[in-house]
């Protein structure tokens, strides 16, 4: 993969890239979009993790599903995507429903943590274990009916607004103490009231809190590269 492009830009700390090892929980449209800009920059070794099958539903936002591969799995989908843009990538697919105790050993051996779950239990514990092992982490926050985009952020846990799944992980960080910035990409926008118990989305935005969530950590891993 040719990385000459983004190497004008941050000289030789693209090496640090080539180094790192991020995990990506959870390959749906946030996660699928974290990972797409993470493989782009050149990441050296990906860990991805997801256990469910492509399905109808999933291609108005999901960045590796079309019609030809509904009913096949997720990170198997994903892996051949990675391969087919950088074959050096070294990819580790871990093919499975996490649950609260597979965190610790889950995140044991990365540098960074992008959070793409909707289990709240797990993403819970993600935050607890990474801010307890001091692992880079962003976390995103709910992205179903929403339409605005420019209203999505990177922003400290304690400054969401508006949304169901902050207000719980604020609740979360507050009566746990933890210690510590809790990072989060959140919208501020007001979710849109349906007559459906489907949460609706539009491609756009889950794609947006995805690659905010892989700038936040890339730039965690090239630290300030910007000469003054």
């Amino acid at each position: 993969m040719d990385l000459g492009r983004l190497e004008l830009l941050i000289k030789d700390k693209i090496e640090l890239l080539k180094n790192s090892k991020i995990l990506v929980i959870g390959l749906g449209g946030v996660g699928s979009y974290a990972v797409e800009v993470l493989t782009r920059c050149g990441v050296g070794t990906l860990k991805i993790v997801d256990f469910d099958i492509i399905d109808k539903t999933n291609l108005n936002r999901q960045l590796m599903t079309n019609e030809k591969n509904i009913g096949l799995k997720k990170i198997d989908v994903m892996y051949d995507r990675i391969k087919s843009i950088n074959s050096k990538c070294n990819v580790i697919k871990i093919d499975k429903k996490l649950t609260e105790d597979d965190i610790e050993t889950l995140v044991k051996d990365v540098d960074a943590v992008i959070d793409a779950v909707d289990d709240i239990k797990v993403k819970k514990q993600i935050i607890r274990v990474c801010h307890n092992k001091k692992i880079n982490l962003i976390s995103s926050m709910g992205m179903g009916n929403k339409l605005d985009p420019t209203k999505i952020q990177i922003l400290e846990i304690s400054k969401t607004s508006y949304d169901p799944l902050s207000k719980i992980i604020r609740k979360m960080v507050k009566e746990e103490r933890i210690k510590g910035k809790v990072m989060v990409v959140a919208s501020s926008e007001k979710p849109i009231k349906t007559n459906s118990n489907v949460i609706g989305s539009i491609c756009y935005v889950p794609a947006i809190s995805g690659m905010l969530c892989a700038s936040f950590i890339i730039n965690k891993i090239i630290g300030d590269v910007c000469e003054k």
